[in-house]
């Protein structure tokens, strides 16, 4: 039987995966309903975010890939996400 913490972290990691989803597909429908394309590009970056937390956990269980390597290829993923959302909220 897996560890509790194991069952707690990848309940936290589905949790921000759903969050980050709802939060990209509703900066998209504000796109879409709005036209503005900082918020098109706002989903992207909120997108590319979620991913980059969501692969960490992917990358060390599915993958067997250390944790360190994991967290490196996490922040550089969500350093992408945020140079996209800072581009987003300066146009």
């Amino acid at each position: 039987m897996p560890d509790i913490s194991f069952l707690v972290l990848t309940a936290l990691r589905l949790l921000v995966l759903g969050l980050g989803a709802a939060i990209t597909y509703t900066s998209y429908r504000a796109y879409r309903r709005t036209g503005g394309h900082y918020l098109r590009t706002a989903a992207i970056g909120f997108g590319i975010i979620t991913v980059g937390v969501f692969i960490e956990g992917a990358l060390v269980v599915l993958f067997d890939v250390s944790i360190r390597t994991a967290h490196i290829v996490e922040s550089a993923v969500i350093v992408v996400g945020f140079v996209v959302l800072l581009y987003s909220f300066r146009q």
